[in-house]
């Protein structure tokens, strides 16, 4: 079998090479003008496939470094992040159809490319010498474009959020905090940290197969641990490569190969690869209580758009009041943001708003019209429980500029969601007791992911009663006999009889027996029914039983 081995060991023997310092005048994005910007001319003079390590050298004319052989790299040496992570690549790369495959769906979409590689600027070099400090490869680094495409707001339909998309549970089993006002599998700093836990956990639960640990990752470690077990079992390969594996799995790991390769093949004619300053970009700054993010932004000086690209975590207004106290900026506005920060006392950082209670008012009510939580109202008023009196005062915490300003907010980001404009008609659906995406998507003949999508969710988030989902359907004559139906579902309670059982009921009622079970599955039932027993369906009283 052919592989190409891209393996480096080099110190730096030029002394004095120079970083060019573009990170201060480029923005989140990547984005900058010729005039404003000094590049250097970078780029391997061969490719190493075809040469010796012994061979392999920078073009004379670039400025950066030549390496001689069997010293160590310097990586500071590099101008750019990208170059840094090419002069390190150690995974061996097979010759296979799937690499191929990959990498040729990449080579023939070079604005994709160009796009997400850009998108990386404010979070690689980060990423890279958390990389470096743990000894892992730096192919890991390619990770989040294979994820995300780096994107920090990224929600997949398996419930996976962030740049390095963790579903909830691994989430919290690393460390990330997921509550109403915060989300830290979207914080760049700590999921990053919690990527590298994990996978360091994985190469070594795999025994230091990194193809196991990445298909691990993708799909989860008992899905590779079974295949594993199930070839030696047949006496074949363990290898990833013989292993079966779902198909998302199987096209996952040589996606990280594929762009592997082709970082390891980037001169300056292929510019796909939008230059990155080795240098850091951000760094945390702690704020000490909750603060309104907006006075962040402008303590800081910065736009709104650019404050939600380093702090993609926070789900409302304000930073939680339980923590984490800290915010990520730009290393160019640290300073500005600490001195004005340090002239504004800490119950200032937030807004407040007198409410007078009125009759038929709740804790619960008054936190949703108001964006906040009971908890809230009840710290910052002091209630013991939850019992509020009609004319009483309380003091509200409220966010100092108009909601739409929180643009990335979660509120806002649905809202944004269900009010874009798509093929079809648009209905509101609210949702009842018993519904699920899969019933909702059936009753108006719709995609399941996409219904899901449509309101900013994933297919097995949990629904509220009460919550108001968009659809789309391309069947305007059924809408008004779908929205009377929707209408005429009623809550009743049937008893069990002699002969009965959950699937005898789900079909004498036209209903889901996953729903019948649903709908009973309190605490302490039995697993079989008994005459006598009640139940409690959602049925359509409009049809003859």
């Amino acid at each position: 079998m052919k592989f190409k081995c891209f393996v480096i060991a080099f110190s730096v023997v030029f002394a004095g090479c120079q970083s060019v310092n573009f990170y201060q005048q480029t923005d989140v994005f990547g984005s900058s003008n010729a005039s404003d910007v000094a590049l250097n001319s970078e780029g391997l003079a061969a490719k190493q496939s075809n040469q010796t390590v012994a061979e392999t050298f920078f073009d004379s004319s670039s400025l950066e470094p030549c390496f001689a052989e069997n010293d160590k790299i310097d990586p500071q040496a590099f101008s750019d992040v990208w170059n840094r992570i090419q002069s390190q690549l150690s995974f061996n790369i097979p010759d296979r159809k799937r690499v191929r495959a990959q990498k040729s769906w990449y080579s023939s979409h070079p604005e994709y490319m160009e796009r997400v590689t850009k998108r990386a600027t404010p979070y690689l070099f980060y990423i890279v010498e958390e990389l470096e400090k743990n000894q892992m490869p730096l192919e890991l680094a390619l990770l989040p474009i294979v994820e995300s495409a780096f994107d920090p707001f990224a929600y997949s339909h398996g419930r996976a959020s962030g740049m390095w998309q963790f579903i909830p549970g691994t989430g919290k089993s690393f460390g990330l905090t997921q509550d109403w006002w915060y989300d830290g599998r979207r914080d760049v700093y700590h999921s990053t940290q919690a990527a590298i836990k994990y996978l360091k956990y994985l190469n070594k639960r795999f025994d230091g197969d990194w193809l196991h640990a990445l298909a691990a990752y993708n799909s989860g470690q008992g899905n590779v641990s079974r295949a594993i077990k199930r070839n030696k079992k047949k006496g074949k390969p363990t290898d990833f490569w013989s292993l079966q594996l779902p198909r998302e799995t199987q096209a996952y790991v040589p996606k990280l190969l594929a762009l592997a390769e082709m970082l390891s093949e980037r001169t300056d004619e292929i510019s796909y690869w939008s230059p990155i300053s080795n240098l850091p970009y951000f760094d945390s700054v702690p704020t000490e209580s909750q603060i309104d993010i907006s006075l962040v932004a402008a303590l800081a000086e910065m736009s709104m758009n650019d404050f939600y690209q380093l702090n993609p975590a926070f789900n409302q207004w304000a930073t939680s009041p339980q923590g984490p106290h800290e915010v990520l900026l730009p290393i160019t506005q640290i300073e500005k943001f600490k001195t004005n920060l340090s002239e504004i006392p800490k119950e200032q950082r937030i807004s407040f708003k007198s409410y007078t209670i009125k009759n038929g008012d709740s804790l619960i009510k008054i936190a949703n019209k108001f964006g906040t939580t009971v908890e809230l109202l009840k710290d910052n008023n002091h209630i013991v429980k939850n019992r509020i009196r009609a004319g009483n005062k309380l003091l509200i915490p409220v966010p100092s500029k108009a909601r739409d300003k929180y643009h990335k907010s979660a509120n806002q980001r649905l809202l944004a969601q269900q009010n874009t404009e798509r093929k079809g008609h648009k209905i509101t659906h609210k949702v009842k007791a018993g519904d699920s995406f899969w019933d909702i998507s059936r009753r108006y003949n719709v995609n399941m992911r996409r219904l899901a999508k449509w309101n900013n969710m994933a297919p097995n988030d949990p629904l509220k009663i009460g919550q108001k989902l968009v659809v789309w359907t391309k069947n305007p004559q059924n809408l008004a006999s779908l929205a009377s139906a929707s209408k005429k579902t009623k809550k009743i309670y049937y008893k069990v009889r002699q002969g009965d059982s959950f699937a005898r009921i789900a079909s004498k009622f036209n209903v889901s027996l996953g729903n019948v079970k649903k709908w009973n599955s309190k605490a302490g039932r039995k697993k079989y029914l008994q005459p006598g027993d009640s139940l409690t369906l959602y049925v359509d009283i409009t049809r003859q039983y």
